[in-house]
């Protein structure tokens, strides 16, 4: 394993110019214009592999984008662990909020990363994160130590919801048979406080359209007359909760497991600090759920939250319009036991009941996702476990994450194997955001741990 290390350090800095070579492609999946953009990537993840030293390569049509695959098999008796990744990324809107072209990779040093962070987008999300997966398994081929078998699993349609990830596992299953699937695309509490995340929530993603009259109309002739569609709008979105930021939906909480109090406790027991935590906002203080502490409100708790919202005029100057119809993006994360399907039928019928008759209201399903909950008695959380506290030097403190991975229970569903979500990036690096970032120490740290897993868990197996 020295010998692994060794060769790590001696080619970091080649593995952060490939790296910056990947993120220089756009791969947008959300825009139709990337298209060549995010075959291209593909294309480059593929051949990563393969100098890697993996063998039977492929870049495997779907419906949508392309998933590479890639493998190693050492030794058929030993344990297989498939790694899993996405290549594509969130659109950078808004550009001009970016201070550098988000496909143009700098480096640049923060109060968090004092070493160094990398500019641009996908460098947490995923990019960055999952070719460390590419650069471990390099420096272990390249000194004859992989002790597992390794397959790869890198989609292209992460950010876009997965819809064909389902049913590539489904028609690969033997491909894809292995003992558990290791995914880096979640965080660590701080650089000096590693954690392993334990807990996802679920998603509901949904759009609504609220149409009134039949054409816009002027607001000085209709106004005050006639239901204005943004408004309507404005008054069912606040509807959907109460005073204490409770969810109004009849039914949303049915399904909700519960934490003890001893649970609760362990979980409020990660470092927070909440002065540092408003002012890497700007903000003045913090809102959700009363009776929850912030930490709970994140990652234990189901929400709702309008992702977008428009209709009307909103270019330059003034046009005293009454708009014909408003739209808005609603997205609602779920906790263990809810259903999304279930919950998706919940919100389009209050919704609708809540409409009043003046207005017309559409409720279009998106996508959504399963929540999960990963045990911490595993062989593989062991071993990311004993592998994180030899690279860091401290024992990872299990946590839930607020975000949403739906393919994690997909996984266990299909390929019948429970995942490890060892990430490696900060809630601050802006993933979604413009300047997403990622730190080199957190890029080179990650290189460094997952060798040890690979090790730990061929012996715990």
């Amino acid at each position: 394993m020295q010998a692994v290390q060794d060769y790590i350090q001696e080619n970091k800095d080649r593995f952060l110019d490939e790296l910056l070579d990947l993120l220089r492609i756009p791969s947008v999946s959300a825009d139709p214009a990337y298209k060549g953009d995010v075959l291209k990537t593909a294309d480059f993840v593929a051949e990563s592999l393969r100098k890697a030293g993996a063998d039977s390569v492929e870049v495997c049509p779907t419906a949508g984008y392309p998933i590479v695959y890639g493998e190693k098999i050492i030794d058929p008796a030993k344990p297989t662990v498939l790694v899993y990744g996405h290549y594509d990324v969130q659109p950078p809107d808004p550009v001009e909020l970016w201070e550098s072209p988000p496909f143009e990779p700098v480096i640049k040093k923060t109060e968090a990363h004092p070493d160094g962070a990398i500019y641009a987008r996908g460098a947490c999300d995923d990019k960055g994160q999952f070719f460390m997966h590419v650069k471990a398994f390099e420096a272990m081929m390249a000194q004859d130590a992989l002790p597992c078998n390794i397959k790869f699993m890198i989609e292209g349609e992460e950010e876009v919801g997965s819809a064909n990830l389902g049913i590539f596992c489904r028609e690969n299953q033997e491909k894809l048979k292995c003992d558990t699937i290791l995914i880096s695309d979640t965080s660590i509490i701080a650089n000096d406080v590693p954690s392993i995340t334990v807990g996802l929530r679920g998603l509901s993603y949904l759009e609504v359209e609220v149409v009134g009259p039949n054409r816009d109309l002027h607001s000085g002739v209709y106004g005050g007359g006639v239901a204005n569609p943004i408004n309507v709008l404005c008054d069912m979105v606040s509807s959907l909760m109460d005073d204490r930021k409770h969810i109004t939906i009849p039914g949303f909480y049915d399904d909700v497991v519960e934490l003890s109090e001893a649970e609760r406790k362990k979980l409020n027991e990660a470092p927070f600090d909440l002065e540092k935590y408003k002012k890497d906002l700007a903000i003045g203080d913090v809102q959700g759920e009363a009776g929850y502490t912030p930490l709970e409100r994140v990652s234990i708790r189901p929400t709702l939250d309008v992702n977008g919202i428009w209709g009307g005029y909103i270019g330059e100057g003034a046009k005293t319009v009454l708009p014909s119809k408003a739209n808005a993006k609603i997205s609602m994360r779920l906790v263990p036991n809810q259903d999304p399907e279930k919950i998706t039928q919940l919100f389009k019928q209050h919704f609708e009941r809540i409409a009043p008759a003046s207005v017309k209201v559409t409720v279009t399903p998106h996508h959504g996702g399963e929540p999960a909950v990963t045990p911490t008695n595993t062989p593989e959380y062991k071993a990311a476990s004993m592998a994180m506290e030899m690279a860091f030097g401290k024992t990872p403190i299990p946590t839930r994450e607020g975000g949403s991975i739906p393919i994690v229970a997909l996984f266990e569903q299909v390929l019948n194997a429970k995942s490890v979500l060892m990430g490696f990036g900060l809630n601050s690096d802006a993933i979604h955001s413009p300047n997403e970032h990622y730190g080199l120490f957190n890029f080179y740290k990650g290189i460094e741990t997952i060798p040890y897993f690979f090790a730990h868990y061929a012996d715990a197996k």
